[in-house]
């Protein structure tokens, strides 16, 4: 059974950064797809980053293009998500998520979660 571990949330004031970091266990972490999606109060989850299995394609939502960069250490089972030039409206609880191959942009066709970790972004 695949489990995932996130970390690395907390508090920053806008134009911040912070590094978001998903430890992977269970499985063979080079077989599966990672991605990064977040949820805020009163909304449904939605995407913000995915990698594929290799590492060397990457796609994000629009709203973090340009500002995020997710990236994966295959030798350390590990997905990363660097969050540059927060802003208030980044403010979630983030997940990590994992499926076999590939992760689907939309969440409920993933098939493993982690706990979730707070970002807050004050202005």
């Amino acid at each position: 059974q695949v489990q995932l571990v996130e970390s690395g949330g907390g508090l920053v004031q806008a134009g911040g950064s912070l590094r978001l970091s998903c430890a992977f266990s269970g499985r063979t972490f080079s077989s599966y797809g990672m991605g990064w999606f977040r949820q805020a109060p009163g909304k449904e989850r939605e995407f913000v980053a995915a990698i594929k299995r290799s590492g060397g394609i990457t796609s994000y939502a629009d709203s973090v293009r340009g500002r995020f960069t997710i990236s994966r250490d295959n030798a350390k089972s590990t997905v990363y998500l660097q969050m540059n030039s927060l802003k208030p409206e980044d403010t979630a609880v983030y997940y990590c998520a994992a499926r076999y191959f590939l992760v689907s942009t939309t969440a409920l066709d993933n098939d493993y979660w982690g706990q979730g970790t707070q970002v807050t972004v004050s202005s």
